[in-house]
């Protein structure tokens, strides 16, 4: 009956020197899109969630045992070695994001960078544009006011010649009216005084 309880105590002494001499799980695999990253450390996060909710239940059953210090300390270790587990699991993923965010950032940089000939290029190409519209519009405006200017003065000579025809015509009326008057007055000249022959 010695023996036993001897090997008994012999054994759960040699088991947690067991377990710990154990290699860990072969390494986390190294995600290789966004989507594993975000899996991955969801994956982590539950683990040491799920660890920590595994500590405070053996907290609780401990307390009911003769051994507290000696249960609580294996159930630290146990939430610590899963602790580690998903650290081990969450770095490669949080590296993997992270050197994502500098590939992405440095992608973005090398395109802004390939684009800035062509960006330039359209720039100058605007301002060119820019610059012919404003000189046509300047040359529709003096177009504009070049053509308003020969109307006014084409209104100005039609006036002139308006009023020069109706001066004409006045003048005309008043060689007629004086022709007439003077033919008038030859004739009543010509003529013999009213009731003076007979």
């Amino acid at each position: 009956m010695q023996v036993g309880v001897a090997s008994l105590l012999l054994l759960s002494l040699v088991l947690p020197v067991a377990a710990a001499a154990e290699p860990p799980e072969a390494a986390a695999p190294l995600p290789q899109t966004l989507a594993e990253a975000q899996q991955q450390r969801q994956r982590a996060k539950a683990m040491r969630d799920q660890a920590e909710r595994d500590y405070k239940a053996e907290q609780d059953r401990c307390y009911s045992r003769f051994l507290v210090n000696d249960c609580l300390d294996e159930a630290k270790k146990r939430r610590t070695a899963t602790i580690i587990e998903s650290r081990a699991i969450d770095q490669p993923a949080r590296d993997f994001e992270r050197a994502a965010r500098r590939q992405e950032v440095a992608d973005k940089e090398a395109l802004r960078h390939a684009e800035q000939p062509r960006r330039e290029a359209e720039q100058l190409q605007d301002g060119e544009r820019h610059r012919a519209e404003q000189a046509e519009k300047v040359a529709a405006r003096e177009r504009k006011l070049a053509e308003k200017q020969r109307q006014a003065a084409e209104g100005r000579q039609k006036a002139a010649a308006e009023q020069a025809r109706r001066q004409a015509k006045q003048e005309k009326r008043a060689r007629d009216d004086a022709e007439r008057v003077a033919r008038k007055a030859a004739r009543e000249d010509g003529k013999p005084a009213a009731g003076g022959g007979h």
